[in-house]
């Protein structure tokens, strides 16, 4: 789920007048990019999703003596009636993205939306990925590719629970999963790489990824593809084409979704495209964060990314930032000319100290 909440119009120029202007507007004043067109070919592609849609709800705060308590509107006023309601209370708006599939929701589903018709078109027979215990990113990646026929090989951290419970057993149920010690995880590339290799075999091969991408975008420029489903490309019989995905899918293919995303959120019955927004994710890898504030960018829109940080500190979520901004911009270099005057050592998300400990329940 991601929360919305709207700024005054004249909040960024106050930002701005401060010296301390937002990350995602430090981008924006170095470029002058405005390009519905240029979004517009890097997102004319096939997708896992049959549409960007998503439900959003308006929560509304309450001020009562007993406390504050909260109304949640299922169908909020959007669009031209923004303006025009007055609003007696506070609010934000969450897009429910956790609403999408029972078992594979949330910015899952939306990473994985450019990913998964790469696999198909790429006849990839086995995926291996990794993650935490109760990865959701793991379940994800088991589900959808159980939907599509794909063996999904799943590295989990840490040890095997007395008890499966929620995405841990999501995984089991849907892939073939290995319980792997932290001392090994701690080397995830070396660790993928040792267990792609012991899946391929003697017959097949192995590939990462942000390397499909690559092939895929030079190939076909961002066009969409015209393949049909009844001609898949012919495998000999037992070759294996193995994918690796990285954890969290932190791949630049990943930031296409969530760009698709904001398009959405961008059209004039919704948020439209003037009014100052801030965005405020949870981050585990970064990679949603990098994504949405990558779209908000390429649109010109006056919209700030906030990342409240979850599993590294701020040098290591700017680090996977630029990390991930110079993959998408290689990866999709026929789509993206002049996207990279923007970001150029330009950070475009607010990385955000967590104020309390992220507290983790049985399910």
């Amino acid at each position: 789920m991601l929360g919305v909440q709207m700024l005054p119009r004249n909040s960024v120029i106050s930002a701005l007048k401060s010296g301390s202007p937002p990350n995602t507007f430090q981008g924006l004043l170095k470029c002058s990019l405005v390009n519905d067109e240029l979004v517009s070919k890097l997102l004319d592609r096939r997708w896992s999703l049959s549409c960007p849609d998503a439900k959003i709800h308006q929560i509304m705060i309450l001020n009562q003596k007993e406390g504050i308590s909260f109304q949640n509107i299922t169908r909020p006023c959007l669009g031209e009636g923004m303006k025009s309601e007055r609003q007696l209370y506070p609010s934000f708006y969450v897009v429910r993205d956790d609403l999408f599939h029972p078992l594979v929701n949330g910015n899952k589903a939306r990473k994985l939306d450019a990913l998964l018709p790469l696999l198909e078109v790429n006849a990839i027979t086995d995926v291996v990925t990794c993650g935490g215990c109760q990865s959701a990113h793991a379940a994800a990646v088991a589900v959808s590719c159980a939907e599509r026929g794909i063996k999904s090989h799943l590295l989990l951290r840490g040890e095997e629970p007395e008890t499966l419970t929620g995405y841990n057993l999501v995984c089991k149920l849907f892939g073939n999963v290995v319980y792997v010690p932290r001392s090994i995880y701690a080397k995830r590339e070396q660790m993928l790489a040792k267990h792609a290799e012991s899946v391929v075999g003697t017959n097949g091969s192995i590939i990462w990824l942000n390397d499909v991408t690559e092939v895929y975008s030079q190939n076909h420029v961002c066009r969409q593809d015209k393949f049909s489903q009844a001609d898949p490309v012919t495998l000999a019989e037992n070759f294996k084409k193995v994918v690796i995905i990285n954890e969290g899918a932190g791949d630049a293919v990943a930031l296409l979704g969530m760009m698709r995303l904001i398009k959405y959120l961008s059209e004039k019955h919704l948020f439209g495209k003037k009014q100052a927004l801030k965005i405020i994710v949870d981050a585990g890898t970064g990679t949603t964060a990098v994504g949405l504030a990558l779209g908000a960018l390429s649109l010109g829109l006056p919209w700030e990314v906030c990342a409240v940080m979850l599993a590294d500190k701020i040098d290591g979520y700017k680090r996977k930032e630029q990390n991930l901004i110079t993959q998408f911009l290689t990866s999709y270099t026929s789509c993206a000319v002049g996207l990279n005057r923007c970001v150029e050592n330009a950070g475009i998300v607010q990385w955000l100290e967590r104020s309390s400990p992220r507290r983790y329940f049985f399910i």
